[in-house]
């Protein structure tokens, strides 16, 4: 009782202390956790919002651009002067000085871009005007690659140089001032981009022919290009532009239009770092509340980023070592490093991005790309031509760090807490418990056997009343005892033997030698198959375990077809049906109690990974049954059937049911039986006998 007694006290404490410091965690981290997430879903819409008004804005400049006189004006003079110079036969030295400028300048950026080698021939000009137009606008072009834009007049005296002159300021002023990388134009009869703002290795080139044919500018030029809506824009994602060095970039694309035809294709090339600086707020994260670890990121469909990463910048170490644990490939890692940008390189496959590229918006906690648990809010990007996912995430151990200072806090107090309760406890229990120690030991003695121990009555208190309470027990269970034990014997008897219930009614009536003859029974014996081997190699405890397991199963299935369970005998298992109340199909019921056991030892078996089959012998006949012995009753056969039924098992074959001709003939035209001929059997000579392969 002061075991108890302290326990009890010491468990109230603690249960008391443990139920508040669970439930203050769980609600604080639950609070914890909302506020963040609507952090970070506000976060994700502030986001996303910049990215749509940018490109909502990008599509109404370019609306306006493409309809207005300059433009239509400088398409118009532009296709003119293409059509003239293609008219023109290109003298020698003019290949020969574009040809250099390819092999020398040109192929090296692409071969170095794409990692393999290409041929030269393959991104030479087709035509005349292409030839005539790089010479002038790229190979002598006087200024260096980055600032070819700043040539307003190639000076070679043809009309196209002169148009040039005239547009080329204004619409260089265009693209820098709306913040485009190239502003180009593309003639929709031949789909040549027959001007270009900044003059790379696609200027005068073919978008249907030529070697950018599969690019994502020649799909949205295309586009726009059968769309003679003055509306229409035209957005084609991002990917990587083999003529900017192989880094990406999108097209806006809208028709030029004159007098209801589409004249030509006004192509904005989008640069990724105005879109990567909305995202990423200018790469400045702690100033837009993301702490240490939170950031914003794009993915497309393809799962690929459209914007960088943070660790990329701040900690590329780290950024790689996580990359690689969060199951990047190789490949990827080494574009990364090779392109100087996880942008369209870097993998974001999780459960946010597939949601948000499903269209579905949500928070929750998942394990980002870096393989790490993070707290997250993604959504779609609603921008028309792209399919966009936008995920604002943060690391859940930066997110959860104030939890886990309270969680430290709490388990100090808990632990404070505990010491308390335990000395009070502890003298608690000594100074009020003292009066029941006399009870404690006569309660002792009296367990011992000491029938006669009483308790002196110290007070009359509730504890004095226990210890008479106590005697007076003491007393009566003295005289009930001898009666409780009498019958208890008697009860434990009835229970040690198992008998089917008319049986053990006729026993419960007085009836004395019981033993019946019943002309028609059908018999089983089933039997494991190398159990002795597999137990000799398993415990104890696991053998009778595994044993019980299978054999109550079997019991189930007996109760459920009719069979009579008889007894069994280490792994062999002995069954009867047709007794002690006939039925007349008592055939069919034990052969499918047979097979429902040979299934059943299967499952068994591949439950516990262990190898075991059933070999199952039947036969039919008249048997003697009754109960023998005196102080264990058991239920019992004799008789040939059984003796035969028992052969039929042990000659049998493993996974199979072997039957006698009674049981043959009985089931022949129900089952498909094989027959094994005459057999040998011990004490009965050759036996036919009949199997059921399973």
């Amino acid at each position: 009782m002061a075991a108890k007694l302290f326990a009890v006290l010491l468990l109230l404490g603690v249960v008391a202390v443990v139920i508040t410091s669970v439930l203050g965690y769980i609600r604080a981290r639950e609070a914890l956790e909302k506020v963040i997430f609507d952090q970070l879903t506000s976060a994700r819409e502030t986001k996303a919002n910049q990215v749509e008004a940018y490109f909502r804005t990008v599509r109404s400049e370019m609306r306006l651009l493409a309809a207005s006189k300059m433009v239509v004006d400088a398409m118009k003079g532009f296709r003119d002067t293409v059509d003239e110079l293609d008219r023109r036969e290109v003298p020698e030295e003019t290949r020969q000085k574009v040809l250099g400028w390819y092999n020398d300048e040109y192929m090296p950026m692409l071969r170095r871009v794409l990692n393999k080698d290409v041929p030269v021939d393959d991104f030479l000009p087709v035509g005349a005007a292409p030839y005539f137009l790089q010479k002038s606008y790229i190979v002598d072009n006087p200024h260096p690659a980055a600032r070819r834009k700043l040539m307003d007049d190639a000076g070679d005296g043809s009309a196209y140089s002169k148009v040039h002159a005239a547009y080329h300021p204004l619409m260089r002023t265009a693209a820098e001032t709306l913040g485009f990388f190239d502003f180009l134009m593309v003639d929709p009869r031949t789909g040549r981009i027959i001007y270009s703002v900044d003059k790379e290795g696609d200027f005068a080139t073919s978008l249907l022919a030529g070697p950018y044919r599969n690019s994502n500018i020649a799909s949205a030029a295309a586009r726009c290009a059968q769309s003679p809506d003055p509306s229409a824009t035209c957005l084609d994602d991002f990917a990587p532009y083999l003529p900017a060095d192989g880094t990406p970039a999108a097209f806006i694309a809208a028709p030029v239009i004159d007098q209801g035809a589409v004249i030509g294709v006004l192509v904005a090339e989008l640069s990724i770092n105005e879109l990567d600086d909305i995202v990423t707020g200018g790469r400045r994260w702690r100033h837009e509340g993301f702490g240490a670890t939170g950031e914003a990121y794009l993915v497309g469909p393809d799962f690929l980023v459209r914007s960088n990463g943070r660790n990329f910048f701040e900690r590329r170490d780290v950024y790689f070592s996580e990359l690689k644990a969060g199951g990047a490939s190789d490949e990827d890692i080494a574009n990364i490093r090779r392109y100087g940008t996880p942008i369209l390189h870097q993998h974001a496959d999780t459960a946010a991005t597939r949601a948000a590229i499903g269209g579905v918006e949500g928070v929750g906690e998942i394990i980002g790309y870096r393989g790490i648990p993070t707290l997250a809010s993604w959504g779609p990007v609603k921008i028309g031509g792209v399919n966009w996912a936008l995920v604002v995430k943060i690391d859940s151990a930066e997110a959860f760090a104030p939890i886990y200072r309270l969680e430290r806090a709490l388990m100090m107090v808990g632990v404070v807490a505990f010491v308390v309760l335990l000395i009070t406890a502890a003298w608690l229990s000594r100074s009020l418990l003292g009066p029941l120690r006399d009870l404690t030991a006569g309660v002792r003695r009296f367990a011992a056997g000491d029938y006669g121990a009483h308790v002196p009555v110290r007070s009359r208190d509730e504890i004095g009343q226990l210890c008479l309470a106590f005697n007076g027990m003491v007393d009566e269970l003295h005289e009930k005892n001898q009666l409780i034990e009498a019958k208890n014997r008697e009860n434990e008897e009835l229970l040690l033997n198992v008998l089917p219930a008319p049986i053990a009614n006729r026993l419960r009536d007085g009836e004395q030698g019981i033993a019946d003859g019943f002309a028609e029974v059908s018999v089983a014996f089933a039997d494991l198959v190398g159990f002795t081997a597999l137990s000799s190699e398993m415990p104890p405890a696991e053998v009778v375990a595994l044993l019980n397991g299978l054999f109550t199963r079997f019991d189930m299935a007996a109760g459920e077809i009719g069979i009579e369970k008889i007894k069994t005998v280490g792994d062999a298992y002995m069954a009867v049906c047709g007794l002690p109340v006939p039925v007349a199909d008592h055939a069919e019921r034990m052969l499918r109690m047979a097979i429902r056991m040979v299934h059943i030892t299967r499952e068994h078996a591949l439950e516990h990974g262990v190898s075991m089959r059933l070999r199952v012998g039947i036969n039919s006949g008249p048997v003697v049954a009754g109960v023998i012995g005196k102080s264990k009753y058991i239920y019992d056969l004799w008789g040939d059937t059984v003796n035969l039924a028992s052969r039929m098992e042990s000659g049998g074959i493993p996974d199979s049911i072997q039957v006698t001709r009674p049981v043959y003939e009985a089931l022949k035209d129900k089952f498909t039986f094989e027959s094994r001929g005459a057999i040998e059997v011990k004490g009965k000579g050759s036996v036919e006998a009949w199997v059921l392969r399973l």
